[in-house]
């Protein structure tokens, strides 16, 4: 019997819901327990001298001592990058400052990179981190956990979601703050009166959300078609992305926003802000735009207009094919291996 890998995982990325960060730990988690039986053994915030190598999901300072310390290969997820934290939290400016600088030296400590967006290598290269230490590996979705449903399934959700069956229902998703475009996609709902507008989120970061007492007031206040639902546990957003009709996601920043993959996976078309980090990884499938007008113009041709719709929803379906858990699992299994060797 050959020897497995053990790899110790050091997260506490699942500690609160809503955030993609969890998702992703999560979904790759379930991979190696599953898909990655017999070739690994996984083991969860451990200790050091039990394992073969150490990865670091999150940046706890207890995690970079314990990188600090390891005699083995120790590997730091890249799921956000300093600049990628303007407009999510609100820190005093020192504070801030000495929390970007740590989170590259964190990076700096791990002997291995693995980002999820190809995109942000310059920038990490630009902060100072080494290139030949980082790896691109994609994100994922299951589809176990996020799939299309039956007409019949779907049509008993949106009674539970208090979608009427004519209704064309838009679904945002993500934490409540300035960087995800919460603003926007009320502004985007104003125009729109027609049209119901669902975000499913909140504040994961609460009174340091950057422009926490603004979004309370929008969200204690909204417009009458927007529905504030706050957050949901994970293993309920399959039923409420098969309930609407679309994922919009006007962030400002991201990395590789798991709510993407997780509504092409159930057959929900997206639209997403004209951003760069999107172009190499979504393969132009998808419907973009650059302000509200545009934003409010898209959806209500998508409401209307059959063909264009149906278009859509093939780019998603497009898009989940492309980021399986087989080939993801290739992608770990192989550079796991390597590092080991």
């Amino acid at each position: 019997m050959k020897k497995k890998i053990r790899i110790n995982m050091l997260s506490m990325a699942d500690s609160v819901d809503g955030q993609g960060v969890g998702s992703a730990y999560l979904e790759l988690m379930k991979l190696l327990k599953e898909d990655g039986k017999d070739d690994f053994e996984v083991l969860l915030n451990d200790k050091i001298k039990n394992s073969d190598i150490i990865h670091a999901h999150t940046v706890e300072p207890r995690n970079y001592f314990k990188m600090k310390r390891a005699k083995v290969p120790t590997i730091a997820y890249v799921h956000f990058l300093p600049d990628t934290l303007d407009g999510s939290i609100k820190l005093p400016k020192l504070a801030f400052k000495i929390f970007k600088r740590y989170v590259i030296k964190f990076y700096k400590n791990a002997d291995n990179l693995v980002v999820v967006n190809p995109i942000f290598k310059k920038d990490m290269v630009k902060a100072g981190l080494d290139e030949n230490k980082i790896t691109y590996i994609p994100n994922f979705v299951s589809k176990e956990k996020f799939f299309k449903k039956t007409d019949k399934e779907i049509k008993e959700l949106r009674k539970k979601y208090d979608i009427e069956e004519k209704d064309f229902v838009v679904l945002g998703a993500g934490q409540v703050q300035n960087r995800k475009g919460v603003l926007d996609f009320v502004e985007t709902a104003k125009k729109l009166p027609n049209i119901k507008f669902i975000w499913a989120g909140g504040f994961s970061f609460g009174g340091i959300t950057d422009g926490h007492k603004e979004l309370q007031k929008v969200m204690d206040n909204p417009p009458k078609n927007v529905k504030f639902i706050g957050i949901i546990p994970r293993t309920e957003m399959n039923d409420l992305f098969n309930a609407c009709d679309l994922l919009f996601v006007p962030s400002y920043n991201e990395l590789f926003p798991m709510t993407i993959l997780e509504a092409c996976s159930t057959d929900t078309p997206i639209l997403l802000r004209s951003l760069e980090l999107y172009e190499d990884i979504l393969f132009k499938k998808y419907l973009c735009a650059d302000n509200n007008d545009d934003f409010a113009d898209l959806i209500k041709k998508l409401s209307t207009d059959k063909k264009l719709y149906k278009e859509a929803v093939e780019n998603a379906k497009y898009i989940s094919k492309f980021y399986s858990k087989d080939n993801v699992y290739k992608l770990w299994k192989d550079y796991y291996t390597n590092l080991v060797k």
